[in-house]
């Protein structure tokens, strides 16, 4: 059978995505260095930090966060998430590890020493049947050689549904849910598909620096900007999943 676009159909694609569609993307490559936010104005990347970045400094360091979570990138996730139609998701996972690898291959700082995906409780896993970060974080591992766990890090307890709120009350919705199971080294990575308001992820690299991280890492496939954050319309509201996004 050829290898069909997941997005127009055409039979010329490399892992799932044709020429055209991969090019057509819409790539996070002017970001908040911090949080990965898609900004507007045009600067170095080392140089953009956001204003919520700015005024509440979240407990990682830097964000890579290659794509923004718009069409086709949110149908793509939303497919492999909410169905179980990895396909759909293969040619962002492919394209991520290659992005990664490249990356650290050109960053003279050390890279981290974990890959850490964000937990899932066990109930929802159950009934999804896979942990899509998980997923992630072996994917780039693969393409790394930096080892990952889904044991380090567990989700205590099911939380109330995350779509729809803000940044504030996914917070709040987020406490004392989270616990830490083993050693933290020094240099990590948190791994998630999408990062929506940066709630979980603040959250996840607070607990681990408190249990001896020094440096946390945000790797995701996509980030929600500003706008989509504001209105929470996005394929995972529509699914109507309780737990979306980070």
């Amino acid at each position: 059978m050829p290898d069909l676009c997941v997005t127009c159909l055409a039979h010329d694609a490399t892992d799932g995505l044709c020429p055209g569609c991969r090019q057509d993307l819409p790539r996070n490559t002017t970001a908040c260095y911090r949080c990965g936010l898609p900004l507007t104005l045009a600067a170095p990347a080392a140089s953009l930090i956001c204003g919520e970045c700015i005024r509440q400094p979240p407990a990682f360091t830097r964000a890579f966060i290659p794509w923004c979570y718009q069409f086709p990138v949110d149908r793509m996730i939303g497919h492999y998430k909410y169905r179980g139609q990895r396909h759909f998701v293969r040619p962002l996972l492919a394209d991520f590890g290659a992005l990664v690898h490249q990356a650290i291959e050109q960053d003279p700082n050390p890279q981290p020493q974990l890959l850490i995906p964000a937990p899932m409780h066990r109930k929802r896993q159950r009934k999804r049947g896979f942990n899509q970060a998980a997923d992630i974080a072996e994917t780039l591992s693969l393409a790394t050689g930096i080892p990952w766990s889904s044991e380090l890090l567990r989700r205590t307890r099911a939380t109330a549904a995350q779509s729809g709120l803000d940044r504030r009350q996914r917070l709040s919705n987020l406490k004392g849910i989270f616990e830490v199971t083993g050693e933290v080294p020094a240099h990590v990575a948190l791994v998630d598909d999408v990062v929506t308001t940066g709630a979980t992820a603040r959250t996840l690299a607070a607990l681990l620096r408190q249990h001896g991280a020094q440096t946390v890492e945000i790797w995701a496939l996509a980030r929600t900007p500003a706008q989509s954050t504001r209105s929470g319309q996005s394929f995972s509201d529509l699914a109507g999943d309780s737990q979306t996004g980070s």
